[in-house]
């Protein structure tokens, strides 16, 4: 449950009407409920305020604060297109869920929409004086949010559009990610042997799979009496000639256990999220992808900033350093809550082709970038694991041969060789 209210709230966070709404309705029932104050023996002793007061301060909300929303969501729609611009389209999402922008956005209408609903309840005589005396207070207050909300803003909507803040949340948002797969790598099932014995199952709908109840496929599986492999990972496209998963009986064979997939189709496909676009939640190399995309663009000759490249390549090694087998087999006993559910881990070797491949091909012919590039696999490589060194080299190999028939320049391919000799080395190892 906790995973899927995690992916829910990510899913209505990406949603920028949400909490305005939220607080539209909060500022509506407050400015009503002031009323109650009037029952309140306690504040019959609280000094009287004019309701002139009380109507100044609300007119002077209500005739600012729209205009302020109006333009944070200008300056706002500027940063989503510069973050598109200057990044990615993929990063959009991690931009638009930003907990800051949306919170002011909605401290400016919900402040427009309570002063509107208060300043007509009082010059209607809705309130008495110790209502008054409480709306003046709830006033205050409101225009102490909105100050602070707007210092707040201001500071992150200068941030927002700028690459490294989108690098940033990116970074963040893989890591969140991995952190959770390495933390359970089977996502609290039982290791996948890559079994395809089983009958398959396929789904209806064509779009990247976001998510997997497992809970929901282990709930199916311990009525039927039947384990189940996962066969497709969140990231991956699915279609109607991709299976799913794969499905053993314990007593039903034949086309007693095709009715019986036949019947419980709907139930096993449905645990299967399955949307348009690729999602950060339970997808690492999705964001892998993205901070390679990123490299990608800084790399390119409309751009031309090799620097931000080598900023997204610390990013990947810092990312891609604690994916090391000996730490997963720490991992691949505990916790394991769903026992008829099979679910393979995150390949390492796909994980370092999101990431590297792209960088090693378009900045091939910048000196500096490879260069980088081959200490960062040096790095991943000599961090004592025998998968990790040997995709590591097999990607600094790569690198190589995409720098040789790139650079024109004899002293940089030397330069180039001689960062490299570490290859030579592990393989006379």
């Amino acid at each position: 449950m906790n995973d899927y209210f995690r992916f829910l709230l990510r899913r209505i966070s990406e949603m920028l009407w949400v909490k305005p709404l939220a607080i539209c309705i909060i500022s509506i029932a407050v400015a009503f409920l002031t009323k109650m104050a009037d029952q309140m023996p306690i504040l019959e002793l609280a000094p009287k305020v004019k309701a002139e007061t009380i109507e100044t301060l609300l007119s002077i909300i209500s005739a600012s604060m729209l205009v302020i929303a109006v333009f944070a969501v200008g300056s706002m729609l500027s940063a989503y297109q510069s973050a598109s611009n200057a990044a990615t389209p993929r990063s959009f999402t991690l931009v638009l869920a930003d907990d800051v922008s949306q919170n002011a956005l909605s401290t400016f209408i919900g402040a427009f929409i309570f002063s509107i609903v208060a300043q007509i309840a009082l010059m209607n005589g809705y309130y008495g004086d110790a209502g008054r005396f409480a709306l003046f207070a709830i006033t205050i207050f409101v225009f102490a949010l909105v100050i602070f909300g707007f210092i707040r803003w201001v500071d992150r909507i200068a941030k927002l559009g700028r690459l490294s803040t989108i690098i940033e949340k990116v970074e963040l948002a893989t890591e969140q990610s991995l952190c959770r797969r390495l933390a359970q790598p089977f996502m609290r099932g039982v290791k996948a042997k890559g079994r395809t014995d089983g009958l398959p199952v396929y789904g209806a709908d064509i779009g990247y799979i976001q998510r997997i109840d497992i809970a929901a496929l282990q709930s199916v599986a311990e009525k039927e009496n039947m384990q189940i492999e996962v066969a497709s990972l969140p990231g991956k496209f699915a279609t109607p000639d991709m299976p799913l998963m794969y499905v053993r009986f314990a007593s039903t064979s034949g086309h007693a256990a095709v009715d019986q997939i036949n019947t419980m189709h709907d139930k096993l496909t449905d645990a299967f999220v399955i949307g348009k676009n690729r999602t950060f939640d339970d997808d690492p190399r999705f964001g892998l992808i993205v901070l390679s995309e990123i490299a990608s663009r800084a790399l390119s000759p409309a751009v031309n900033d090799p620097g931000t490249a080598i900023g997204i390549i610390g990013s990947l090694v810092r990312l891609l350093a604690p994916c090391v087998s000996t730490q997963l087999e720490k991992k691949e006993s505990p916790d394991v809550q769903y026992d008829r559910v099979a679910v393979p881990e995150v390949c390492l070797e796909d994980m370092f082709d999101d990431a590297f491949n792209p960088i090693a091909r378009d900045g091939a012919a910048m000196i500096e970038v490879i260069i980088r590039l081959q200490k960062a696999l040096h790095t991943l490589a000599s961090l004592g694991d025998e998968n990790m060194q040997k995709t590591a080299m097999v990607h600094a190999r790569l690198v190589l041969a995409y720098a040789e028939t790139s650079l024109p320049i004899t002293a940089d391919l030397d330069k180039l060789r001689s960062v490299s000799t570490f290859i030579e080395n592990a393989a006379d190892k």
